[in-house]
This record gives structure tokens, C-alpha cells and sequence, in this order.
């Protein structure tokens, strides 16, 4: 049974790269006057620029054109990638690092994850975002169609390396030196209408979410939100 669609139910909004997210921001703790912030991937630098207080904020940021915008919002971005510029980043300094969407591109993630801390202050925290690979829309596709198909946008875009649930994410978090805070799904997401491709998904959404314990409640959710604090 082929269920993939033309175009990915998870497929985020146009202009993800300009949005701040709010829903990162709301799991962050209150903030300290005086704070540094060190964005990973920052885009066109939305998020960071979004932190009430007026903080510190770096960036990096690969592609070009998003990079350009940020320098408008923020106080340094460095064009490249962040093995590319670590050399350059003062240790022991920022008090927040966001990654948002960008550890699941990484083909070491588990090397970013404690080698960011060298750059971290003493109480220091890591705050951002990934897919869901336990996505229903997803799971679906895997159970009943029996596919994993990639596609240029979405849990399953073809230029991810690495895939997550919540607790490998935990897992790879803590095994780093990360104290976890806030584990949380992010952006729910539900395919509308009537065809037979929306009815299987809906019919089977509904039988995971009846498991009893509320064991499969994460499914509902598109990506997986964090705040984990780094070790002293």
C-alpha cells in the first residue's frame, strides 16, 4: 500500500528560516541581565532577536542570503558551519546555545553536543528543536504502507542525518553531560479532509493514541522541543 503523499504532511511553513519561534522561546527559564546567546543555524537570526532583554547574540548560519539578513538582527554571524568556526568561538562564554532544526543534519551529533559546552558558561543551557520521527503521519507510512520515503521537506527530508525520538533524544542528551529540563512535543499536527490516504492516518492516529498510559501521546506532535542544561 503506497501512502506517501505528493507533498509531506510535515512539511514546515514557508519562511521557517525568518520565524522566531515562540514555541522555543516559551521553554526557556527566566533569563539573566547580560545574557550571551550563541545561535546554531540561526537563519535569518528571527529567534535569537526574539529573546526579550536585548541579550549578546552570535550566529551561524551557512547559507548566504539568511546569513546576511542576520547580520541585520544580530551582533556577529559567522558564515559556515559550526565545526568550521569553532576555532573562532570564546570558551566557556555564551549562557545560551540555540539549535534549532540543526542537530539532525549533523553527521556527528553526539560530538556537537559535548563540544559545545566548551563555549558554554557555568550554568549555561541549550535550548531548540528537531523532528519527530515518531510522527504518526509517519509511523503510518512505515507500518501500513511499509515505505520510508524521503522527501524534500518534513521528518523525512532527504537532507537529514540522524533521527530522533524523545527518549534517544534524552539519551544522547545525557549521555553529552546535559541535565534535562524540558522535554515537550512541539507544532501537533493533523491532515484534514476525506481521501483514503487522510482516513487511514486518521483511523490509525486514533488507535495509537487509545494505548492506554498515554505511551503513544507524542505521536501528535511534528517535532520535539528541549531545554537541557550543561554540565558545570
Amino acid at each position: 500500500m503506497d501512502l506517501h503523499p505528493g507533498v509531506a504532511i510535515d512539511e514546515p511553513a514557508p519562511g521557517y528560516r525568518s520565524s522566531p519561534r515562540p514555541d522555543v522561546i516559551a521553554l526557556l527559564p527566566p533569563l539573566k541581565p547580560g545574557l550571551k546567546v550563541l545561535e546554531v543555524g540561526c537563519g535569518e537570526g528571527a529567534c535569537s532577536d526574539a529573546i526579550p532583554g536585548r541579550p549578546e547574540t552570535w550566529g551561524i548560519e551557512p547559507d548566504q542570503r539568511s546569513a546576511a539578513i542576520a547580520g541585520t538582527r544580530l551582533h556577529k554571524v559567522f558564515v559556515n558551519t559550526f565545526d568550521a568556526v569553532k576555532p573562532e568561538l570564546p570558551r566557556h562564554y555564551f549562557d545560551l546555545v540555540i539549535c534549532n532544526d540543526v542537530i539532525e543534519h549533523m553527521a556527528d551529533h553526539a560530538a556537537f553536543l559535548r563540544s559545545v559546552q566548551e563555549h558554554m558558561a557555568p550554568g549555561a543551557y541549550l535550548v531548540g528543536s528537531l523532528p519527530n520521527v515518531r510522527f504518526y503521519g509517519n509511523l503510518c507510512n512505515l507500518v501500513i504502507g511499509r515505505d520510508w520515503h524521503y522527501q524534500d521537506a518534513g521528518v523525512l527530508d532527504r537532507t537529514h542525518l540522524r533521527f530522533f525520538t524523545m527518549r534517544s533524544l534524552r539519551r544522547s542528551l545525557e549521555e553529552a553531560g546535559f541535565a534535562v529540563r524540558r522535554m515537550e512535543g512541539l507544532t501537533e499536527g493533523a491532515r484534514t479532509g476525506w481521501g483514503f490516504r487522510t482516513l487511514v492516518e486518521r483511523m490509525f492516529r486514533l488507535l495509537l493514541l487509545a494505548v492506554p498510559g498515554g505511551a503513544a501521546g507524542d505521536i501528535k506532535y511534528l517535532q520535539i522541543g528541549f531545554l537541557a542544561a550543561a554540565r558545570s
